[in-house]
């Protein structure tokens, strides 16, 4: 693990010795005990100073592969509505700190073998239909009053449909370009689980569909802080590894005052976590027939029992919600959207936007 030298993200183990156990079905219980103590632990930090959410770009994402096969549609796609996060937040110091989570660049994503195949199928006027795009990064980002020079730390759940070389920056010109990428965010650092980042380098056949082509040649790696398993940045956030959807997933948990949040892309909508509750035909069947609590988002199966795991994780580390405690406080990085064309593959109780606290600029760049 190499961290950074200001000791502002910090390791901690509450679930090692759960992932210890064994046989698998102990091994489940044993992390939903660890996460029941490890909220009480984190719910007595002091919760984040703000967060504000942003829609980026839509992207059509197979109905079979949001719910495991558990439902179907007229339309074979449902849309998925990437969020890009700004959340403040005091570091273990005192500081005033800045994240954004999930800062996809959609020109990228494009390059993903499952997208780039999709959009030879589909005339080009079609895309808007398809794919609508609500803000631009530096548009999101200027709505919370930040400059990508002002932001700490920043990361993704996983690296599917991330072409990293245009975030963190190129030592040479690539695609054609005349010069190098500048990295976008120049005085932060990137937390990124080393696992996610030797797949990105190295994918499997079974994983090569989400990941985009040379997506890390040449780029600028200096300001990664590569990470193996949990981590706290400061008070009320928390990186939390739910290994399973890729080997390097990891959930971001926020201490609010509506209580304890997770954002992950686990599930599209809260009916994988609470299928139980869903009013999307099929899916509360399905989970009753196979004895399940969740049902995954199963776009990649690299590990589906660990996905399961780290979905009962959430589910457990997450609060009630105070629209409706029936519900828990699960926000998809990538929620499906409700658009009547899809009815009724719908959000069975949409998070939409998260809104906490004030979002503060800084004086002037943090200098790195």
């Amino acid at each position: 693990m190499s961290i950074d030298t200001t000791g502002a993200v910090r390791p901690f183990d509450d679930f090692k010795e759960a992932y210890d156990v064994w046989p698998r079905g102990d091994r489940l219980e044993a992390i939903r005990d660890a996460a029941r103590s490890f909220k009480r632990r984190f719910r007595e930090q002091k919760q984040i100073l703000g967060v504000r959410t942003y829609e980026l770009i839509a992207a059509p994402y197979p109905t079979k592969l949001a719910f495991a096969g558990a439902t179907m549609s007229l339309t074979p796609y449902v849309s998925l509505m990437p969020r890009v996060a700004v959340i403040q937040f005091e570091d273990f110091d005192g500081d005033r700190r800045t994240l954004v989570w999930q800062p996809t660049i959609p020109d990228g994503s494009r390059e993903a073998p499952f997208y780039a195949q999709l959009s030879e199928r589909y005339p080009q006027w079609m895309e808007p239909f398809f794919a609508p795009v609500s803000h631009e990064l530096g548009e999101a980002l200027a709505l919370a009053g930040v400059r990508p020079e002002d932001v700490d730390y920043v990361t993704f759940d996983h690296l599917h449909v991330q072409d990293m070389r245009r975030l963190l920056g190129t030592t040479q010109p690539v695609d054609g370009r005349t010069e190098p990428w500048p990295p976008y965010f120049p005085n932060a650092k990137w937390i990124l689980q080393r696992r996610e980042l030797d797949t990105f380098r190295g994918p499997h056949p079974m994983q090569w569909a989400w990941y985009v082509p040379g997506g890390m040649d040449h780029a600028i790696e200096d300001q990664i802080v590569d990470i193996d398993g949990d981590v706290e940045l400061g008070e009320g956030v928390a990186l939390m590894w739910t290994p399973g959807h890729t080997d390097g997933n990891q959930t971001l948990v926020l201490n609010t005052p509506d209580g304890v949040w997770v954002s992950s892309e686990n599930g599209v909508a809260i009916d994988n976590w609470q299928p139980e509750l869903s009013k999307i035909p099929g899916i509360r069947r399905y989970a009753e027939f196979y004895n399940r609590e969740v049902v995954l988002n199963s776009n990649t199966l690299e590990d589906s029992i660990d996905q399961y795991d780290s979905m009962v994780k959430e589910r457990t580390v997450a609060d009630a919600s105070r629209r409706d405690p029936r519900f828990l406080n699960i926000f998809p990085s990538s929620e499906m959207g409700r658009l009547k064309r899809h009815w009724p593959v719908v959000p069975t109780f949409p998070q939409g936007e998260l809104r906490y606290g004030e979002i503060v600029a800084p004086q002037s760049s943090n200098g790195g």
